[in-house]
């Protein structure tokens, strides 16, 4: 029996975004949850964050964050061999979002499949991606990372209504020469399953009095402890694995939770001054799995990236899960 031989290493070689046109600042969301727009700002470092409109539907947004990828990496959607989609929010329990997304890419019948890590997701794909592209499986793996998470947010609820919001990120993964996508570091706590999750079963909320869209809910107050201290130690670690330290890294794209978890991540880290932070949550809020992806993309259209650079990616949530790699910045 033959068995699969891909590429040495793998790399990214495209990153793209796709942003709602909507924006919505603090103030449209502050009368629901009777807070302040300073509020807000001092709890989550957030101004304001996109929702996406009836048009910006998850495959929608996909496919747009997906084609500017590609045309950054100078491929055709034919030559992509796989497609990855993270996401908690295409709220059809089957088929997955990604065979629709790579049929209107034109792929041509890639491999497409979704993957549920919540704000960890893209991490998980971009993990897998590498492995496809160096096992031989697929030589151009699209990975993308999207929410529409306003239509499962609750507008009323202090702990959540001002921190979720909708977006797309996408980069292509193919081969490289010379190592450029670093070992991810990855894992799981499900002791901790409640602290961030769907408010009910399906099952619970058909059977309601007031059938509706399950909201999120999230403890807030114990997501920051272990988002702070344990994913700094995991970011540790992932440059650890790549056989790097912190003095080597130019650019950390943490998972855009709240600005309050970035600071105190860098600080346990002890990042210096040199390493470049992607601070998209103050004007995109948490976009879950299209966070990684949106910041990295906002930090190379921002010059703040620049090619050749070593990044340093992290993400965690729900789960609670977390995966973390060092990529060459495109």
């Amino acid at each position: 029996m033959h068995t699969a031989s891909g590429s040495a290493h793998a790399r990214l070689l495209g990153v793209g975004a796709y942003r709602p046109a909507r924006i919505v600042p603090n103030a449209e969301i502050v009368e629901a949850i009777d807070s302040s727009d300073e509020w807000i700002q001092q709890r989550s470092g957030i101004r304001e964050r996109r929702f996406a409109g009836p048009e910006e539907t998850v495959q929608a947004m996909s496919v747009a964050a997906a084609r500017q990828a590609l045309d950054r990496a100078g491929l055709e959607p034919q030559q992509i061999d796989a497609v990855l989609v993270a996401t908690v929010s295409h709220l059809l329990q089957t088929p997955a979002v990604a065979p629709a997304i790579a049929h209107e890419l034109g792929t041509g019948g890639a491999a497409a499949f979704d993957l549920s890590a919540a704000c960890a997701g893209f991490s998980h794909g971009l993990a897998l991606a590498g492995d496809l592209v160096r096992g031989g499986s697929a030589r151009h793996v699209l990975v993308i990372g999207v929410e529409r998470l306003s239509d499962i947010t609750d507008p009323t609820d202090r702990g959540t209504a001002f921190i979720f919001a909708d977006g797309a990120g996408a980069v292509v993964v193919g081969p490289s020469d010379v190592p450029a996508l670093g070992p991810v570091v990855w894992g799981s706590d499900g002791e901790q399953f409640d602290l961030i999750r769907q408010r009910a079963d399906w099952r619970e909320v058909v059977a309601g009095d007031h059938p509706g869209l399950p909201a999120l809910t999230m403890q807030g107050a114990a997501v920051f402890r272990w988002a702070s201290f344990t994913m700094a130690k995991v970011a540790l670690q992932t440059l650890d694995r790549a056989g790097l330290s912190v003095e080597d890294l130019d650019v950390f794209v943490p998972h855009q939770a709240n600005m309050r978890i970035i600071d105190a991540m860098a600080r346990a880290m002890k990042l210096p001054p040199h390493v470049r932070i992607a601070r998209d949550v103050a004007t995109m809020g948490n976009t879950s799995a299209a966070s990684v992806p949106l910041a990295l993309a906002r930090m190379i259209e921002d010059g703040e990236a620049r090619s050749g650079d070593l990044a340093l990616l992290i993400a965690f949530g729900a789960g609670l899960a977390f995966a973390g790699q060092v990529v060459v910045v495109p």
